[in-house]
């Protein structure tokens, strides 16, 4: 980020000017806000200034300088002596692999509503029209009209901060019924076009039209003109699309002719590598706020910077994704799109965020209200399960998890909160500004067959199903992944569950806790947020005080935690049996065995070694690149490929 441009202001040091950029929040790049956001990020930093939001945010930035500093001198350190032009000539070839996979014979398409929530309040009170207005929950911004967003009010902000960038913004209590009922009629229109459509939210989607083109014979724009007339048409809203040929690239492009637009690439691999080039690495869905940092650090701005930093993304691969950013810089992604399946679902929570309460009583009853919000939602959708987690939020926006395993399945209000409640008196006296359960380890009481559990059922449906199969490069790790390394640690993910709250959570990251724990010499004092006590959740169903003293890995710490330290635990007794919500294995066990067991499945290493096992069960000579499956339509696509026209494969 430039220096703001103000005469005789003194430069910024870089950590300051990243601390603006990290308090203009991660919806700082949505459309129709100012290109130069230098005197509304002034604005939003001194309107944050003294708060304990800012001061997470502050530290959150100083822990995140000190991890890039680490990382630049890891990198002085492999380049060390390494010829770098063998290094650059190996990722060559890899790339010539990647290139070899191109599939172009799909139409992708990604549908995002316009300012949703806005334009349904547009709908039911017309009086809004051509004023600044934004939709408010709990305080925070879930969405903002255009006419806001020259003002720099966006979704995720605080009300009180809106109100400074924009003083006569209208603020709109949301109503979540009535977006989910308009949400419906939309989702059933992008449904006649391809029924197994893929929803990414209430207001976004992928599609592939390629058999509805075909069967029509309409071109790629011609079918998405067409849809959105008649989604504005039945329903009054205004609807922006991508047309590509792959779910990231359609994407990208459904952002560029926002609102009420489409865009479609050209379907030639010129025009895509053309397109990604000169894209700015925030741009890509996968790259969060966190690691847009660490690439720039590294010198890559733009996809196109990729190439020219090859040789230190292999030689740091662990950090960031080797394959992952290469398939980026070329533009090839998966292009499989599939409607959700219920046997993906792997947990169901329910929370609340309210202003910041520090009595017990108090936050006993929202604990209650979650408890049965998620009773409903668990008998209403068929769940069950054994494992739950507490969730709650500091008033200093650190977030915090405990969990416990039972013996017995449970999705009622009364055990749910019994649970949550052993859970969190330990942890009293806390001021709290939010609340949830999650249930994992679920039970699907509408399946009637049998099915294999845990991480393995996930790695086994590889074999079992074509159309999920991943990407196999021999000697790369991570191929398929859908986003950097870290990207669900350390960006807009956090650990929100199902929460609809944009808040500002603090990243929990346990894929490298085995190693802080190795890393770190034990110290003495606390070692948990305020207030917090040495007793352990217990490991058994009965619901009992805790005596014994609380594991390490109970507490999830962030990378940098510096007061991390090693709790005087008693032997182990391993006198029950329990069984991992991740890869369903029967242990026997205390509950800090079990956490332990679970930190470990949870490590980037098991789930690799799980991966290379189910791969070598499907395919023991497998050596190069694969690629994706194709679907029918693309094989029939194949065939008919030196007789379809360009228009009939919706080519421009």
């Amino acid at each position: 980020m430039d220096s703001i441009p103000v005469k005789d202001a003194p430069k910024r040091s870089q950590e300051t000017e990243s601390l603006v950029r990290r308090l203009a929040g991660p919806s700082s790049g949505k459309a129709g806000l100012a290109k130069d956001q230098t005197e509304i990020n002034r604005i939003i930093t001194d309107a944050s200034k003294g708060s304990k939001f800012y001061e997470n945010e502050k530290k959150k930035d100083r822990e995140l300088t000190a991890r890039i500093e680490k990382i630049l001198k890891q990198r002085d350190e492999v380049i060390m002596g390494v010829d770098i032009s063998k290094v650059e000539a190996a990722v060559d070839q890899l790339i010539v692999q990647l290139e070899e996979q191109r599939d172009l014979t799909q139409i992708i398409v990604h549908v995002d509503m316009d300012a949703f929530y806005a334009n349904v309040e547009l709908l039911d009170n017309p009086n809004l029209a051509g004023k600044p207005f934004a939709v408010v929950g709990k305080g925070v911004l879930t969405t903002a009209s255009y006419e806001a967003r020259k003002y720099g009010v966006r979704s995720g902000m605080a009300g009180f901060i809106a109100k400074k960038l924009c003083p006569e913004l209208i603020l709109v209590k949301n109503r979540f019924w009535r977006y989910s009922e308009m949400s419906n009629k939309v989702m059933d229109i992008f449904h006649r076009y391809d029924p197994d459509m893929s929803p990414a939210g209430c207001d976004e989607g992928y599609l592939n039209i390629t058999p509805y083109c075909e069967e029509h014979c309409l071109t790629a724009e011609a079918c998405v003109k067409e849809m959105r007339d008649v989604v504005f048409r039945e329903t009054k809203l205004t609807v922006s699309a991508g047309i590509a040929p792959n779910k990231m690239l359609a994407k990208i492009c459904s952002d560029k002719n926002k609102p009420n637009g489409q865009y479609q690439l050209d379907f030639d691999p010129e025009s895509v590598k053309a397109f990604m080039r000169d894209l700015s690495i925030r741009k890509i869905p996968g790259i969060g706020r966190v690691n847009e940092r660490l690439l720039e650090a590294i010198g890559i701005k733009t996809c196109g910077d990729v190439y020219a930093q090859r040789a230190i993304i292999s030689l740091m691969d662990k950090q960031f994704g080797l394959v992952f950013l290469l398939r980026t810089y070329l533009g090839i992604t998966s292009n499989v799109v599939q409607a959700y399946r219920r046997e993906e679902r792997k947990s169901i929570g329910a929370e609340r965020t309210f202003s910041p309460l520090d009595s017990l009583e108090k936050i006993l009853e929202k604990l209650d209200e979650v408890a049965a919000e998620l009773e409903k939602d668990m008998e209403e959708n068929g769940w069950t399960g054994r494992t739950v987690t507490l969730k709650y939020k500091l008033d200093t926006y650190q977030v915090f998890t405990r969990a416990k395993s039972i013996d017995h399945w449970i999705s009622k209000k009364e055990e749910l909160y019994a649970i949550g409640k052993e859970l969190l008196l330990p942890e009293c006296p806390l001021k709290l500004r939010l609340i949830g359960l999650r249930v994992t380890k679920l039970k699907d009481l509408r399946d009637t067959g049998s099915s294999a559990n845990g991480i393995k059922r996930f790695f086994e449906s590889y074999k079992d199903d074509g159309s999920r199969k991943k990407v196999k490069l021999e000697g790369v790790h991570d191929s398929m992944e859908e986003n950097m390394p870290g990207f669900h640690e350390h960006d807009e993910a956090d650990c929100r569950w199902e929460d609809d709250d944009p808040d500002n959570d603090e990243i929990i990251d346990i894929t490298d806790l085995h190693e802080q724990i190795i890393a770190q010499a034990p110290v003495s004092g606390p070692r948990r947020p305020p207030h917090s006590t040495n007793n352990a959740h217990a490991s058994s169903s009965k619901l009992q005080t805790p005596t014994r003293p609380r594991r390490n890995s109970e507490v999830v710490h962030s990378q940098t935690r510096p007061e991390f330290e090693s709790s005087k635990l008693p032997a182990k007794k391993p006198t029950e049996m329990h069984q991992c919500p991740i890869c369903g294995k029967t242990i026997q066990t205390d509950n800090q065995g079990l956490n332990a067991h679970v930190d470990f499945c949870l490590s980037r290493g098991a789930i690799m070694e799980a991966q290379v096992e189910a791969s070598k069960a499907t395919k023991q000579d497998q050596k190069t690149y694969t690629g994706w499956p194709k679907s029918e339509s693309s094989k029939k696509a194949e065939t008919k490929l030196l007789t379809t026209s360009k228009s009939k494969r919706g080519v421009k």
